[in-house]
C-alpha cells in the first residue's frame, strides 16, 4: 500500500496498491482521539485520525487493467511509458519529500506518521511524504509472522530466510525514490536489522533510528549517575541479540555504556511481558514492563530505550517511569523533520 501526503489547504492523502487500481482518499484531522485507545498526553495535545473512503479507479473501455509496473531492485523501471515520464509524473516533486518504508506492523507505521505530523506541526508544518507499506511483509519471514513463542526471537535469523524480506524492502525503497522522495526513513525496529542491506546503492539520505537516538542523547549532554563511569543507556527489546544489538553499536560509537537485561530478566520479565501482550493481558504486560525498566534503572542508567513495538502505549502518559524511557521512533521523527526543514532541503 502506498500513502501519499500533499498539503493542499488541508492534509490530503491517497492510498493505492503498488501495482493496482483501488485508491483510497483520506483526510487527516487534528484534535481527535487516535483510534480511541491512545491516551492524550499533556505534551501531545493534538492526535491524528485518518478517515478514508474508497474510490475505484476506472479502467479503459476494453475493461483491461492498466499495465503493471515492475520495479526492480537495481532501480530500473520495467515500463517504457513510465520511464519516459518518470521525472514529470513523480507523485511528489518537492525537494524535502520524505519516503517512508512501512514496518512489519501497519499500526506502528501509523503511529510514526502521527509523530511526524506532531513534530512537524511544532516546526511550522509537516513536510510532504510518501509511504509504501506492505501488510504481507511479515509473511515473507516466518519468524516475523507466527511468534509461537517470543523465546524463538532470541536466535539469529538465517540469511537465506531473510533474503526475500530484504529484496522486498529494496524494491519499496526504489519505488519511493522514483516517487520523488529525497530522504528515506524506516520506522520499524526489527527491519533496521537489515538497514545496511536495504540502503545499499541508495543515492538518498537513509536515516537510521539508532544513529538518530544516539545523536540526540549525545546532544543532551547527560551526566553519569555513578562517579567514574560513562553515561549508561539501557535497552529493552524483545530480541536482545538482533534489535538491541544494532542500537548498542550506535550508542557505543557515541561513547555511551550500554546496559542490557541479563538472561534471568529476559526469561522471567521481558519475554513474559511480550507474551502477555500477545494474550491481550495489558495489565500484566504493563506490570512486567515496569519491573524491567526499574531493574535497568537500578543499574544506574540515565534512560531506557524501548525498542519494541509491543511495548508501545503500555505505560500511561502520566507514569513517572515513562519519563525515564526513550522511544527511538520519536528521535527518528524529529531527525526527519530537522532534515526536511533544513534550508538546503527547502530550496527548489
Amino acid at each position: 500500500m502506498t500513502l501519499l501526503n500533499m498539503f493542499d489547504g488541508g492534509m490530503k492523502m491517497s492510498l493505492q496498491t503498488l501495482y493496482s487500481p483501488p485508491v483510497l482518499v483520506g483526510l487527516i484531522t487534528k484534535n481527535r482521539t487516535h483510534y480511541g485507545t491512545r491516551p492524550r498526553s499533556p505534551n501531545h495535545p493534538s492526535s491524528v485520525t485518518v478517515q478514508a473512503s474508497s474510490v475505484q479507479v476506472q479502467n479503459d473501455q476494453s475493461g483491461d487493467s492498466p499495465e503493471p509496473i515492475k520495479i526492480l531492485s537495481s532501480g530500473i523501471v520495467n515500463n517504457e511509458r513510465q520511464r519516459s515520464t518518470q521525472t514529470s509524473d513523480q507523485l511528489l516533486s518537492q525537494p524535502n519529500t520524505i519516503g517512508i518504508i512501512g514496518g512489519v506492523s501497519a499500526f506502528s507505521t501509523l503511529i510514526f506518521l502521527e509523530k511526524l505530523v506532531w513534530w512537524g506541526s511544532r516546526a511550522g508544518g509537516c513536510p510532504p511524504f510518501v509511504v509504501c507499506s506492505d501488510s504481507t511483509l511479515c509473511m515473507k519471514l516466518p519468524l516475523l509472522s507466527s511468534f509461537p513463542s517470543f523465546k524463538a526471537q532470541m536466535v539469529q535469523i538465517p540469511s537465506s530466510s531473510s533474503r526475500p524480506v530484504v529484496e522486498s524492502l529494496k524494491r519499496k525503497r526504489v519505488f519511493l525514490e522514483l516517487s520523488g522522495a529525497r530522504c528515506i526513513v524506516m520506522p520499524c525496529h526489527i527491519l533496521h536489522v537489515w538497514h545496511s542491506e536495504i540502503s545499499e546503492g541508495c543515492s538518498l539520505p537513509f536515516l537510521h533510528a539508532g544513529e538518530c537516538v544516539a545523536k540526540e542523547l549525545l546532544e543532551a549532554k547527560l551526566k553519569p549517575l555513578e562517579v567514574g563511569s560513562d553515561v549508561r543507556i539501557g535497552i529493552l527489546a524483545s530480541n536482545k541479540a538482533l534489535v538491541a544489538g544494532f542500537y548498542q553499536d550506535k550508542l557505543q560509537d557515541q561513547g555511551f555504556e550500554v546496559v542490557l537485561p541479563d538472561k534471568a530478566t529476559m526469561e522471567h520479565v521481558v519475554i513474559p511481558a511480550m507474551e502477555a501482550v500477545k494474550r491481550g493481558d495489558k495489565k500484566g504486560a504493563r506490570n512486567l514492563l515496569k519491573v524491567a525498566v526499574q531493574i535497568l534503572l537500578m543499574r544506574a542508567v540515565n534512560t531506557v530505550i524501548i525498542a519494541c513495538d509491543e511495548m508501545k502505549g503500555l505505560l500511561p502518559h502520566d507514569d513517572p517511569l515513562l519519563q525515564k524511557c526513550t522511544d527511538p521512533m520519536d528521535a527518528l521523527a524529529r531527525s526527519t523533520i530537522k532534515w526536511a526543514k533544513s534550508e538546503a532541503n527547502m530550496q527548489i
